[in-house]
């Protein structure tokens, strides 16, 4: 019930509030979904510690579906707020499940800049994805025939159509062709199937085989 509660306390919140949660929620999602774990995927990679670059690469393929929401909402699609609400919840579920590499990364020193930098990261990420799920949960009523005219629900559309137009220029520059929201919004269904099936295949095959164990995911 505390989290219908806060979702309803979020919802209720003025207009100018509610709008800089919004764009607070989007500025620290470039920080703890995109710009650190890159940059953490890369210093791993370069230390050759193993254990690190398989959680940051389970973390990149189940962060994907944040890039497929964006997709979405850019051409105004509802459905992009349920997958946005979702990938934040799994995001989480990605970087705390897997029984081996939590305890590899326990037997890494925990003084050590990299293993600690992790750390770090994995608790702040995790907050800040419960936190940002239950502001993109006031978003579900967005929904609804025509909501999407309502200045609460435009705002979560404002991000990716800010992203849409620096894409459009750099897709025009190299590509020569037009990236329109609806070619967006097109590969943004073709990855969400291929997303869902790929996870499904996961759920009914390996993970009753493999446990709570990263193998090849």
């Amino acid at each position: 019930m505390a989290p219908y509660r806060t979702t309803r306390v979020l919802a209720a919140l003025p207009e100018p509030l509610y709008r800089s949660l919004v764009w607070l929620d989007v500025r620290l999602a470039m920080l703890f979904s995109v710009g650190l774990p890159l940059v953490l995927l890369i210093w791993a990679s370069v230390r050759k510690e193993g254990s690190l670059v398989r959680l940051l690469g389970i973390y990149w393929k189940v962060a994907s579906l944040l890039l497929l929401a964006t997709l979405l909402l850019t051409d105004r699609r509802p459905l992009g707020f349920v997958v946005a609400l979702l990938a934040q919840l799994l995001v989480v579920v990605s970087v705390w499940f897997w029984v081996d590499l939590n305890e590899e990364l326990a037997d890494l020193p925990p003084w050590r800049p990299l293993p600690l930098t992790v750390r770090i990261w994995r608790w702040s990420l995790t907050v800040w994805a419960l936190l940002g799920a239950l502001l993109s949960a006031t978003a579900l009523g967005c929904m609804g025939p025509g909501a999407l005219a309502q200045s609460r629900c435009a705002v979560w559309i404002q991000p990716p159509l800010g992203l849409h137009r620096h894409v459009q220029g750099l897709f025009a520059f190299i590509f020569g062709g037009e990236w329109t929201p609806a070619v967006a919004a097109f590969i943004g269904y073709v990855g969400l199937v291929a997303y869902v099936v790929g996870l499904l295949q996961w759920l009914l095959v390996r993970l009753p085989k493999q446990g709570r164990i990263a193998g090849d995911f």
